[in-house]
């Protein structure tokens, strides 16, 4: 654990980042899946020929230990990002003590980005948006997605007093996606426009504004609406001077995911056993995040991975259902994909089961 404080000092010497990302309703009946846990599978005699099929018996704890110790990564710190608010499952597995648990050692590492570092292998695991390492996964860089994480996260915002009511209204008008065009917020307003048939090409104009010049720039008429993570935005909403519009956790958002557990893809083909073991320590975390929404609350308070009002981080914790089957994962992501590839975001390939070759790697569930 001394690590682990080592390395969130030198994150709180960064700039703090707005911490969770989630949203302030919360969606009835669109409730995610528990963590998946290995499928129990039950075989019937099948009819008698000419060849014998078997099936390879799961391990004892002695034979997966000792094809554990094969693996290059044996012996050495399990490295995370650090991250924080919803994305900081990580960083609570370690605070809960789960690696130990499970026979590691881990270490807290950051960088300039979660993509570049699971990408050049400086970091084993993250937690991170898929709009954000989804494309660069089909171009190259080394990582893959293993598990997922939660739903939620971000919204498409307009003035409180404005006459934009729905996307439909938007049409014409200039739409910002503050970080920048190619990045996450593009292609999750991209998505959100494209589900009410509105073609975010054609139809509006979508344009960088830094998120701290969104509401100067609606109320200057300069852009229309913004994509803000619900954290940002939660308080100018209860105030009234931001609506949402449309939202990762409308109805047909809901069943989709939003984050991901992340991998370096080569590590988790060198490193099976440790690598499936790392998920669930991760998954272990958000299962307790989700189950303990106070608990986990001030955990990431006293931690300084979550900014602001406590009662506030709560409300918006219970929404993002922190971990998420895998099956469940699996469809969001490969509807992801569709979206992607018909949008042009995903210009590599126009095969949705090549990008599912490279993107997906359930650990957890083989």
């Amino acid at each position: 654990m001394n690590t682990l404080k080592k390395a969130l000092c030198t994150m709180l010497c960064a700039a703090m980042v707005l911490s969770l990302a989630a949203c302030s309703e919360e969606k009835p009946g669109a409730e995610a899946q528990q963590p998946s846990t290995p499928a129990e599978t039950t075989t019937e005699k099948p009819a008698e020929t000419t060849e014998k099929t078997t099936e390879a018996a799961p391990m004892s704890a002695e034979e997966e230990l000792e094809a554990m110790k094969k693996e290059p990564a044996y012996g050495r710190p399990i490295r995370y990002w650090m991250a924080d608010g919803c994305t900081a499952g990580p960083v609570v597995a370690d605070l809960l003590g789960y690696y130990e648990e499970a026979g590691f050692e881990a270490e807290g590492v950051k960088g300039t980005t979660y993509t570049e570092a699971l990408g050049t292998a400086s970091t084993d695991v993250a937690v991170g948006h898929i709009a954000t390492m989804l494309v660069p996964s089909t171009n190259g860089v080394d990582l893959s997605f293993v598990g997922g994480a939660h739903i939620g996260c971000k919204s498409l915002y307009v003035l409180g007093d404005s006459d934009y009511k729905t996307t439909e209204d938007l049409k014409g008008t200039k739409i910002s996606v503050p970080n920048g065009i190619g990045a996450s917020d593009y292609n999750i307003t991209a998505m959100l426009l494209e589900a009410d048939g509105i073609n975010p090409l054609s139809d509006v104009s979508l344009m960088q504004v830094e998120t701290s010049a969104c509401v100067m720039g609606m109320q200057s008429g300069e852009i229309s609406a913004a994509l803000l993570s619900d954290t940002y935005a939660y308080n100018m909403v209860k105030d009234g001077t931001l609506r949402k519009v449309r939202s990762l956790l409308d109805d047909d958002f809901a069943d989709k995911p939003c984050c991901v557990i992340a991998m370096n893809r080569t590590f988790v083909k060198e490193n099976p056993i440790i690598a499936k073991k790392i998920t669930e320590c991760v998954q272990k975390a958000h299962a307790w995040m989700r189950e303990n929404p106070e608990e986990a609350t001030q955990l990431l308070l006293d931690n300084n991975l979550n900014s602001g009002d406590f009662d506030m981080n709560v409300e918006l914790n219970k929404t993002l259902q922190f971990g998420l089957e895998d099956n469940f994962t699996e469809a969001g992501l490969r509807y992801t994909v569709e979206k992607y590839i018909d949008l042009g975001i995903i210009t590599a390939t126009d095969s949705i089961d090549e990008v599912m070759e490279k993107a997906w790697t359930p650990t957890m569930s083989k």
